[in-house]
């Protein structure tokens, strides 16, 4: 069978599922990705990511974790913000969050949709399907480019001339061998925004990235204290950065994400430092139930908060932050020493 026959009914149920695309490309041919991975790796520029080295040989190819696939279908969904992420960074009492962390988790609204996308399609086509929303050793991004649905940038996120850079990936492999969309070309050009926007200069070269280095890498997967040298870089930035995102010229095109699921809740657009850095372990927990912010803990949040308290010149956070220098976790209190002591507090 090959998808072309049904490839219009199927696009047409995935966009009634949420989905703004739905593409195919070959899972069991050779590729570039490989090498590039690997070659991250060995650079280590994964840093404390280990599951990212034990999942290696895996990663590499779809078919090594799933020898049978044959073909890749790959949807897209859009989580285009209402505003200008960037504009947020000058609010330097809150916090900045990350643009896709700031409702619910994306796992669980696009997975339930792509199972029933494959479903649909295993009952047609007599396939086997399995169905990832990054939560396995696949790479959805070089999926993505290969199947035309956009083109990794010089920030290695994909990146689509209709929708910009705000697109939320799932991957469906299946045993039917489908016919092949064009793969997508790179229309980056000449611009270098994402590159010279990075606070923390990320990248090492045009696509490429050192996550040592990355402040959605610190605030997210690092779990112990952030490096001194990255602090004042990463001003009021919480959990993740969109900057390379938020820059890309290609964004003219994005529109705000109609999936309601997806919209910002008010109460993680800016919210107060004040606030946050009063969380306990129960707070945290009720504030971001059903958020992906949820998986790196209390801990790990208001540390984050506190680099941010310290590079906010807010003198009324004073007294939170000292509160905080007592912390059980000593990464927590920590952090909190170095946001007294740039907030003009004495320090012993």
């Amino acid at each position: 069978m090959t998808i072309s026959t049904s490839k219009s009914r199927f696009a047409a149920l995935a966009q009634g599922l949420g989905f703004e695309a739905v593409r195919v490309c070959r899972a069991d041919e050779a590729w570039d990705a490989a090498g590039r991975l690997e070659a991250f790796v060995e650079a280590g520029r994964h840093g404390t990511m280990g599951w990212m080295e034990t999942t290696l040989e895996r990663r590499k190819q779809p078919t090594n974790m799933w020898p049978e696939a044959k073909s890749a279908l790959v949807v897209a969904m859009n989580y285009g913000p209402d505003s200008d992420p960037l504009e947020d960074l000058k609010a330097k009492s809150t916090g900045n969050i990350s643009v896709y962390a700031r409702h619910r988790d994306y796992h669980d609204v696009m997975k339930g949709r792509l199972k029933q996308l494959a479903q649909a399609f295993a009952r047609e086509t007599g396939a086997e399907v399995k169905v990832f929303v990054d939560t396995a050793p696949l790479m959805e991004k070089p999926l993505a480019e290969k199947a035309g649905l956009g083109w990794q940038g010089k920030h290695t996120n994909l990146v689509s001339r209709a929708h910009g850079s705000w697109l939320f990936l799932g991957v469906m492999l299946t045993t039917a061998a489908l016919e092949a969309d064009a793969p997508g070309q790179d229309h980056c050009g000449a611009c270098r925004a994402c590159l010279d926007i990075c606070p923390t200069d990320a990248f090492p070269a045009p696509y490429q990235l050192d996550a040592r280095r990355c402040i959605s890498y610190l605030t997210i997967e690092h779990a112990g204290p952030i490096p001194e040298e990255f602090r004042k870089a990463m001003g009021n930035r919480i959990y993740g950065c969109d900057d390379c995102l938020a820059i890309c010229p290609w964004n003219k095109f994005a529109k705000t994400s109609a999936e309601a699921k997806l919209q910002a809740r008010e109460d993680l657009k800016r919210p107060p430092l004040a606030e946050l850095l009063t969380l306990d372990d129960a707070g945290f927990r009720r504030l971001f139930s059903g958020s992906p912010i949820k998986r790196i803990g209390r801990n790990r949040f208001v540390r984050n908060c506190l680099i941010a308290a310290g590079n906010s010149g807010d003198a009324a956070l004073r007294p939170l932050v000292e509160g905080l220098r007592s912390d059980p976790d000593p990464v927590v209190a920590e952090a909190a020493d170095w946001a007294a002591g740039e907030l003009g507090v004495a320090t012993d």
